[in-house]
């Protein structure tokens, strides 16, 4: 599957990374969730051929590309039917913000260990009284002491916060008080898993996936004056830690790849559940035919092809806005993207099941597990409703209800 939006590189990607995950398949994925491990031979070999940090600068190990062609990595190890989730996470979230935003100590201590996957980072943003409104993020940090170099005391809770048991650190959002206005703003902290005050307890969770889910508790974390995403000042030409604007732009610079790479997570769970289905109604007879011969079978998947590539020229047309620096015109896209993508996800599923009948329940197929996954694409990041209320007021101008 290839559009005229993918170079020749791009290609090349994509045929070597669906060459790796069809090494491993779901099998694999599943074996993995069944010890209650983690998937750290396709991560590592994953890494090993640069696949894990294609987006993140050249100077730091990383390929020197963008969400282009991470994106693309998801999608095919996802139709292969072994995602890594954490790479939502780590390269796309973290890696993007530190790399964009971050002191120069940050990225050097910080990106080559992502790009070279030795290095895994968490995001911490949901909390659970705020949901999908990040203006009531209670996390707030404080100093401790007066001067630039005073530590910070970050207090607060997080949940549905992915990999925290494998993470070095977590990316945590929170916010403290502009000195100029008095008033919160948003502010980004990297905690180390060990730093003390800092507490984790699963969540348990219905979802099969080998990244487990954690609710975390910050407890007057202390964190030293150079945790704090930026440090206070200007860096690569974006705009100050300390204005008012900053930490919003550093989030926003985090959360259009996480819709961009959950776009690339949903397609590729849709097109494996496609071709399980496609696969089965080829083969399966039981009068003169196939099954695949009769239209009520044959036009849902027909349709459900359609909108997993249709999800996909929009996921393509946000990355490559987000890679070309034009945040606003990639956050509306990304946000499509997520959406178009959240919805095939789910049908493509939902059909790939019910065209196997009973045998899309059978653990053996494989697919079963998928209709709770598939529900992730559309939950998560953000909910498809407010992706709705987003594009209903940024681009159709209609008034908030809220």
């Amino acid at each position: 599957m290839s559009t005229v939006l993918e170079t020749d590189e791009h290609r090349d990607l994509r045929a070597a990374v669906a060459a790796l995950g069809k090494r491993y398949g779901r099998d694999y994925m599943m074996s993995v969730v069944s010890d209650g491990s983690h998937p750290r031979e396709l991560w590592a070999e994953a890494a090993k051929a640069g696949y894990l940090g294609v987006n993140l600068p050249e100077e730091y190990g990383g390929g020197g590309g963008g969400m282009a062609e991470l994106s693309i990595v998801l999608e095919e190890l996802g139709t292969a039917g072994s995602p890594l989730l954490m790479m939502v996470v780590s390269p796309a979230i973290c890696g993007t913000v530190i790399a964009r935003f971050g002191t120069d100590e940050q990225k050097r201590q910080w990106l080559p260990g992502l790009a070279d996957g030795s290095l895994i980072m968490a995001f911490g943003i949901t909390e659970p009284d705020a949901g999908s409104n990040s203006h009531r993020i209670t996390t707030t940090a404080r100093r401790d002491g007066s001067g630039a170099d005073a530590d910070w005391l970050l207090t607060g809770r997080k949940v549905f916060v992915s990999g925290v048991d494998i993470a070095d650190a977590t990316l945590i959002v929170g916010r403290t008080e502009d000195a100029r206005t008095g008033r919160l703003k948003p502010c980004l902290f990297i905690v180390p898993r060990d730093t003390p005050g800092f507490g984790r307890s699963p969540i348990d969770m219905e979802l099969q996936a080998a990244e487990k889910q954690f609710e975390l508790v910050l407890d007057d974390v202390r964190l030293p004056a150079d945790a704090l995403v930026g440090g206070g000042a200007s860096h690569s030409g974006e705009a100050e830690n300390g204005g008012g604007d900053a930490g919003l732009l550093q989030l926003f610079a985090g959360l259009n790849p996480e819709r961009i790479m959950t776009a690339a997570f949903g397609i590729g769970m849709g097109r494996y559940a496609l071709a399980r289905a496609v696969d089965y109604a080829r083969t399966r007879q039981v009068w003169k035919e196939p099954i695949g011969a009769h239209q009520a079978i044959a036009h849902p998947l027909a349709q459900a092809h359609i909108e997993l590539e249709l999800a996909r020229l929009m996921m393509q047309k946000a990355a490559r806005l987000y890679d070309d620096g034009d945040d606003i015109g990639a956050g509306e896209a990304a946000n499509m993207a997520k959406y178009a993508a959240g919805e095939a996800c789910v049908k493509a599923v939902d059909q790939a099941v019910h065209t196997l009948g009973g045998n899309g329940l059978a653990r053996e197929y494989g697919l079963a597990s998928l209709v709770t996954a598939s529900r992730v694409a559309r939950i998560a990041p953000v909910s498809r409703e407010m992706i709705l209320n987003y594009v209903s007021h940024q681009s159709l101008g209609l008034p908030k209800s809220y």
